[in-house]
């Protein structure tokens, strides 16, 4: 498994992942044991990439991270802004309620883990 892209992450399961660290290695023997299987959004297996997504954005407080495909990650973006993701969180609302993302899920469902394809940025 590759080091992640940022300095420090939260994993799923709670672990801090520090660059280089011990904390970092024994997430990586963590994850090994217990691997994120499938994608908090479509719920597809994950391919070779993944992405943590913060389902309260960092911006509103949130720590916790989630595994997601990155086409799944970009769609989410795409449709939602920071505000939209916090306020749906914190009021229970499931994101898959939307029509765009509703109609998304439906798309990608059969597709294989690692499928990728533009996104179309909000407007």
């Amino acid at each position: 498994m590759p080091a992640p892209s940022s300095a420090r992450l939260l994993s799923a399961r709670g672990c801090l992942f520090s660059a280089g660290g011990i904390a970092y290695l024994a997430c990586l023997m963590a994850l090994r044991d217990h691997p994120a299987e499938t994608c908090w959004l479509c719920g597809r297996p994950l391919g070779r990439r993944v992405e943590w997504h913060h389902p309260t954005p960092k911006s509103r407080g949130g720590r916790e991270t989630v595994p997601i495909h990155p086409i799944c990650h970009r769609t989410l973006h795409a449709v939602f802004s920071n505000a939209d993701l916090a306020r749906m969180e914190a009021e229970g609302t499931p994101l898959s309620a939307h029509p765009k993302i509703e109609k998304f899920l439906a798309w990608i469902a059969n597709k294989p883990p690692d499928f990728h394809a533009p996104t179309h940025r909000r407007r």
